[in-house]
């Protein structure tokens, strides 16, 4: 797939569209595929986390998730199709496996969420098998028991409630030891589906002020939101724009 790099970090050229397709061939493909949602809250956490920057550089999609990487490409001479949020495309994954007979193991999030969340989806999409649902923890001393949990469900799809870059990391620790087809890191979603952190509306997410409204519900986000001036200044200040086959990371 077509990816452009930026500030270190490689972004894929997809739509929902395209990824959905692109989805749907790595579970007939067979093996392990890590997915990621890119921001550029992410790539300023690549920064100063050299294991996370590998990580997503590493991973089989990196989803554009975020106004402020569609603005960077604009800048940068390379502008990305279109945002693709990992909210919608846990949505759009579950019908598709509902329609594939696929099953999902939900793991992560508070004691119950995951729960919720899953009889959400499958309210949605009565066909969708949920393999499991755990809300562990991304300790590495908890792996190996986790990972077996997951893998005697025998589910396919997993998503990972930690939030970045925990979750991110805690599946490229845990490739070789799992054998779903899937991995991907959800930070919010189950909260969004248990319907205990409501999405901003429909108008905001089109216009790209949905982070505007999380903060206003979430001040304590203050912290990780001043990330996005700072990125926006880098990419303003002198970020450019490399194409993947050009960069290191693609290597």
């Amino acid at each position: 797939m077509n990816s452009i790099n930026i500030l270190g970090v490689r972004v894929d050229h997809t739509t929902y569209e395209t990824a959905l397709a692109q989805i749907e061939t790595f579970l007939r493909a067979g093996g392990f595929h890590q997915i990621a949602t890119i921001n550029p809250e992410f790539v300023m956490l690549a920064q100063s986390n050299p294991e996370f920057a590998r990580a997503l550089n590493a991973s089989a999609l990196n989803l554009p998730d975020g106004v402020g990487l569609l603005w960077a490409s604009r800048r940068l001479g390379a502008p990305l199709r279109e945002r693709v949020t990992g909210q919608e495309m846990v949505q759009r994954i579950a019908e598709l496996a509902a329609r594939r007979d696929e099953k999902i193991f939900f793991l992560g999030a508070r004691e119950g969420i995951a729960e919720r969340a899953a009889r959400e989806l499958q309210t949605k999409y009565p066909r969708l098998k949920i393999a499991g649902c755990y809300a562990g923890s991304p300790a590495e001393e908890e792996e190996e028991h986790i990972t077996e949990r997951i893998n005697k469900s025998r589910a396919e799809i997993l998503f990972v409630a930690y939030g970045p870059p925990k979750q991110e990391l805690w599946i490229a620790r845990n490739a070789a030891r799992l054998r779903v087809k899937i991995a991907l890191g959800v930070g919010g979603t189950f909260d969004t589906l248990a319907g205990i952190a409501p999405r901003a509306p429909a108008w905001m997410q089109r216009a790209g002020f949905e982070w505007l409204y999380r903060l206003a519900r979430e001040p304590r986000r203050i912290k990780r939101q001043l990330a996005i001036p700072y990125f926006m200044w880098l990419v303003w200040s002198g970020g450019r724009i490399v194409k993947s086959s050009d960069s290191p990371a693609s290597d």
